[in-house]
């Protein structure tokens, strides 16, 4: 570990507090005012850029020294360029001497229930705190947020008692971890006594480097502020060489400098130092041919310094510049075999003398370039093939060294190995590598764990793609590894990547007859929802071959396949079975996470397959175990399918507390892309079922940010944008949808389901037949694949139902009613009621009589919902059927109808159904009522029944002679009796032979 704060290399006698820091007068205003929002508890953020040698440091150190006197503690990260180091290495620097200096009391209390996890990151706090149980095993991204949260809060405890100043030096080398939790510290340290100061080289960033990103990211963050360090003046020019050199400089020399230097410190102080050595600081002519020759480059004058030392000193230092920024006293003398350890120590002091070294520990035992550019001299000086056998004679002296601790060290022995490969080959290179990358998934830093595992696989010439079985363990190992840390980083769509390096070393282990490995891959989580891949199923089953049928293993094998087989299979009796074998496993187990987990899996499966009583009964159960534990996927599983199933059931309130829980989850787990998205999706749903745009605009961008292809939460955004008038934007997320689906969910047939409902729904809203082919067969294609899921069935039927209705075509409404016939009370989605579409679905058949108890239904079923906007448009689409009847009182409800409907979508700005019922309006005033035909208001529909009643007719019998539901023959004679004023049948058809209504 080094030291919290680096020394500064000033000139002879010169403080580095005082004296040799000139300028910046601006920059240190800007930044102390941040340091007293940060002490009064407004956590801040701010970043140093510029180019090499510009002071990054140097101010960050001015501003430490005044957080200092302020009463802050200041703790010092320091990044490095060599690939070996440590995942979050400036972090593990920083936190890591605060740890050290802590009683075990303190750091418990501020640690909390997060010490558990920071302990799998942080050494120093297990041995501290040796009694820490192992955190819980999550899913990847969840058990990063769980870690970076955990850490967060240690932070901003730690800072209540004493405000803390973190400075991240050099973040343009940062490992991609670091950067991760530096952007989730800045979402959560606003409230907090924390000021954390990052430094970095501004031209080493193109738009592809990480810290590009996450500096994009920061930008949106209130805490963050960024300043670029330019060159000093000419007149801080002149003040920094007087304070370097103790003389008063003469015109020509400040001039000289700062032509030569544009006003860099680093190199201007190099060039002093160089001028000092040579006894030229006072001399009177420089830069001319005849005077004295200032250097052009830094890494010139740092050459001239260099040739100044002796040549064992030179040959030291280049050595220690392979090895890296730092490096320790104990490894140089592994490595320079011949040269004494006093000759070593004399080099040592030379070095540090000339102010190119400097000691980060107490004990004289590490050392690190005063300057990242004095070690790019050196090693840039060094020819590859030297390099090559410095890198292989390094590693040695390390596997050596570190023998008792090998695995702390394996990254940069890898790293070693790897740049030693044309003198060791591949095996030491490709052990170290996967080393490294189980270290870095023990400490989720994936990105990392990543580019061990390919570095590995590359040497090995094993693809990193592609369906071959692993030929050794060892292959095996790295593409398991690949798996897990693909799980970890990729996107959604290409979680399939993930899944065959995880087969590949499947397959291996299972020939191999390596149980254990086997049952780890199998149950595995890559990919939300658990039946998102085909082929996982094959794998499971496969497992489960291997261990005992009634073993705690078979139980987590069969609660995942269970999940699989309902999903990806359409089989629920298959899933309810091996579902219902893995929970009687996990209560004899007492295996309270794998109880929630089949509780979560089985309200899927139910929600899947239409049961929605069934899967909220399930979803509940689940979210009641796991109220005291943490199981995030099975908690965002279990209420996305509990809002999901009431909302289809019409139960809004209900609905509410779970969308904004899963809404609370998403804001609290916002590093995992998947868990976000299933847990925004409910409350935009919901949103848009209420009529509250605004909010639903909120959530899908949040989520659209996150999961920018997430088809669920895009097909909502267009129907949103069309409900309220915003066609073009409407289109914009159509397109993106039409896309997303074509390129990466054809096989999912949620996904597809939903824009075939979306652009019918939208043709019916705004009146223009666009995209229908495209509707048509996107629904069908669902419809034709097998298996099918219930839920992609009633989304493609829906449809193709709502295409029936707006092409008028009779023939495919019969067919779609008989259907639906069976889900009424029940909502689809944001699309129609059941109801409302059985009543158009009526209208479009010729059948207004029997649309009437539908639609009545339906506005019933709104009303009781609180599902506004569907009332709305019921109360017009009932409205537009009676009108179309025009019977007795038809126009009268129609125009109550219309008014009803009007006043919604007047209060939640719905345009085009305020145009729609407008023109409605109309229309009915141009239509005056038809007088009645019949004796007591009968309608047509209403004889039709009343002469098949007079001939003896059954319900069922008039049902089917009138191609008509029993129900609906039941609903005309209860209107007949009333209308007529009769007691029974009898009476009825003696009503009928008086007035002359019975058919001869």
């Amino acid at each position: 570990m080094v030291e919290s704060q680096p020394h500064i290399n000033p000139a002879p006698g010169v403080s580095p507090s005082r004296g040799n820091f000139v300028g910046r007068q601006q920059e240190l205003a800007e930044l102390k005012a941040a340091l007293e929002d940060a002490l009064s508890g407004h956590g801040r953020l701010v970043m140093l850029a510029g180019e090499p040698g510009i002071g990054k440091t140097r101010t960050a150190q001015e501003l430490a020294n005044h957080a200092q006197v302020r009463g802050a503690r200041v703790l010092w990260g320091r990044c490095h360029e060599e690939r070996g180091a440590p995942p979050y290495w400036p972090w593990l620097q920083a936190i890591g001497i605060y740890v050290q200096e802590q009683d075990p009391e303190r750091l418990r209390q501020e640690m909390g229930e997060g010490a558990p996890d920071i302990g799998e990151l942080f050494a120093e706090v297990r041995s501290k705190l040796p009694d820490l149980a192992k955190p819980a095993t999550l899913e990847p991204e969840q058990a990063r947020f769980r870690l970076f949260d955990s850490i967060c809060t240690f932070l901003k405890n730690a800072a209540r008692s004493q405000p803390l100043m973190l400075v991240l030096d050099d973040l343009h080398w940062a490992d991609q971890p670091s950067l991760l939790f530096l952007q989730f510290l800045a979402r959560e340290m606003g409230e907090g006594s924390l000021l954390v100061v990052g430094t970095y080289r501004d031209v080493e960033l193109s738009r592809q480097h990480p810290l590009s990103e996450t500096l994009a990211q920061l930008t949106r963050e209130p805490v963050f502020q960024r300043h670029l360090l330019r060159g000093l003046t000419q007149i801080e020019t002149h003040q920094f060489i007087a304070s370097a050199s103790n003389i008063q400089p003469s015109q020509s020399l400040v001039d000289t400098v700062y032509s030569q230097t544009e006003g860099n410190p680093f190199f201007m102080g190099e060039v002093i130092r160089l001028l000092s050595d040579q006894g030229d600081l006072e001399a009177e002519d420089f830069g001319s041919r005849q005077g004295v020759r200032i250097p052009e480059g830094v890494r010139e004058v740092i050459g001239q310094r260099l040739n100044r030392l002796s040549e064992s000193c030179n040959q030291m230092l280049t050595v220690a510049s392979i090895v890296g920024r730092e490096f320790e006293f104990r490894l140089l003398v592994n490595l320079m075999t011949g040269v004494s350890e006093e000759d070593l120590l004399s080099g040592i002091e030379e070095a540090a003398g000339a102010h190119l070294i400097e000691e980060i520990s107490a004990t004289g035992e590490r050392y690190q370039f005063s300057h990242a550019l004095v070690q790019e001299t050196l090693a840039e000086e060094v020819a590859a093939a030297r390099r090559v056998r410095l890198h292989a004679r390094i590693g040695e002296a390390m596997e050596e060294l570190y023998a008792a601790e090998i695995e702390a060290h394996a990254g940069e022995l890898a790293h070693h190995f790897a740049e030693a490969e044309p003198v060791f080959g591949t095996d030491k290179l490709v052990r170290y590598s996967l080393m490294a990358g189980e270290r870095a998934l023990a400490t989720y830093a994936y990105e990392d764990a990543l580019t061990h595992y390919e570095r590995g696989l590359i040497a090995r010439h094993i693809s990193l793609s592609g369906a071959e079985a692993a030929t050794d363990e060892e292959a095996a190992n790295l593409l398991f590894g690949l798996a897990r840390a693909q799980s970890g980083t990729v996107e959604l769509h290409q979680i399939g990547e993930a899944f065959a390096a995880l087969n590949r070393a499947f397959k291996y282990y299972a020939e191999a007859g390596n149980v254990a490995q086997a049952v780890a891959a199998a149950e595995f989580i890559i990919g939300v929802p658990t039946g998102r891949i085909p082929e996982s199923g094959q794998l499971i089953a496969r497992a489960l071959t291997l261990v005992p049928a009634d073993s705690h293993e078979s139980g987590r094998l069969l609660s995942r396949y269970g999940g699989f087989l309902g999903l990806a299979e359409g089989d629920y009796e298959g899933a309810q079975q091996a579902l219902g074998r893995a929970m009687a496993i996990a209560r004899r187990e007492g295996d309270m996470t794998l109880e929630v987990q089949t509780l979560a899996y089985a309200a899927d499966v139910s929600g899947q397959h239409l049961h929605w009583q069934e899967s909220i009964d399930n979803g509940l159960r689940a979210i009641e175990l796991a109220a005291d534990d943490e199981h995030p996927y099975s908690e965002v599983l279990s209420r996305y399918w509990t809002v999901v199933s009431l909302l289809h059931m019409g139960a809004l309130d209900v609905a509410l507390p779970h969308a904004l829980a899963l809404r609370d989850v998403a804001e609290r787990r916002n590093v995992n892309r998947q868990l976000v998205y299933l847990s925004l999706v409910p409350i935009v749903t919901l949103s848009c079922l209420k009529g509250d745009w605004r909010t639903g605009r909120e959530y899908s961008d949040r989520g659209l940010e996150v999961s920018a292809l997430n088809p669920q939460l895009l097909a909502l955004r267009v129907l949103l944008e069309h409900e309220t008038g915003e066609s073009a934007q409407g289109e914009v997320y159509l397109e993106r949808l039409l896309k997303t689906v074509m390129r990466l969910y054809r096989r999912s047939g949620i996904s597809a389901g939903r824009p075939s409902m979306a652009i019918a729904t939208i043709a019916r809203i705004t009146g223009f037949p666009d995209r229908l082919e495209i509707a048509e067969s996107a629904a069908e294609a669902i419809l034709s694949d097998q298996p099918l899921r219930p839920i992609s069935a009633l989304y493609a039927k829906t449809g193709l139902a709502l295409l029936a209705v707006q092409r008028g075509d009779q023939s495919a409404a019969e067919k779609h009613y008989a259907y639906f016939l069976g889900h009424r009370g029940t909502m689809i989605w944001t699309v129609s009621s059941v109801d409302r579409l059985l009543g158009l679905l009526s209208q479009t058949m010729g059948n207004l009589d029997q649309a009437e108890p539908h639609f009545e239904d339906a506005l019933a079923f709104c009303r009781k919902a609180g599902y506004r906007p569907e009332l709305a448009w019921t109360c017009c689409d009932y409205a537009d059927t009676l009108l179309e009847r025009n019977g007795r009182d038809d126009h009268t409800r129609a125009v109550a109808l219309l008014d009803e409907s009007l006043t919604i979508a007047s209060e939640l700005g719905m345009r085009p159904l305020m145009e729609r019922v407008v023109a409605l309006h109309e229309r009915s005033e141009s239509q005056p009522a038809k007088a009645p035909t019949y004796p007591d208001g009968l309608t047509q529909r209403e004889v039709e029944v009343l002469r098949l009643i007079a001939v003896g007719k059954t319900d069922r019998e008039i049902a089917d002679e009138l191609v008509i539901s029993s129900r609906t023959v039941n609903n005309h004679v209860r209107s007949i009796l009333n209308k007529t004023a009769v007691a029974n049948r009898t009476e009825a058809a003696t009503y009928a032979a008086l007035h002359g209504l019975v058919q001869t």
